[in-house]
């Protein structure tokens, strides 16, 4: 019973730091890009559209270069990574799904996700998978 309440309440854990990290990173995406570094540890990894960027330096130059953005978070949900945790340190899986409207352009639909570790008394990324939902063929339209 205790292994089981240690359980949920990591999984409570990782649910409530889940909305407070994706807040903060969305926030720092979208109104301040020169500090998004600070959100990734300085070997973290970034694969964004199928391209990988690692090192959180070239992981900001790569944000800065992108069009301004207004992220809407849709779904959200997280969870404990158990046993397997980042130089012992506690980490979660974050899973985001939302809508990224840049510059002028139409709304596009997203789905990104994290693996945070704890860094002191702060949470770093040490890996970033984002991926616009679009078609993988404009053809199939039928």
């Amino acid at each position: 019973m205790e292994q089981v309440q240690s359980l949920k309440g990591k999984i409570d854990q990782a649910v409530r730091t889940a909305e407070e990290f994706t807040k903060l990173y969305y926030d720092t995406v979208d109104k301040r890009r020169h500090c998004i570094a600070k959100l990734y540890l300085d070997n973290g990894l970034l694969t964004w559209n199928g391209n990988g960027i690692s090192t959180s330096d070239r992981i900001q130059k790569f944000y800065m270069d992108l069009p301004s953005s207004e992220h809407c978070v849709i779904t959200l949900d997280s969870q404990p990574i158990l046993d397997a945790a980042v130089n012992g340190q506690l980490t979660f899986l974050i899973q985001v799904s939302g809508t990224v409207k840049y510059q002028d352009k139409l709304p596009k639909t997203f789905q990104q996700n994290f693996v945070i570790t704890a860094q002191g008394d702060k949470w770093k990324i040490v890996n970033d998978c984002f991926r616009l939902q679009e078609p993988l063929n404009a053809s199939d339209k039928n």
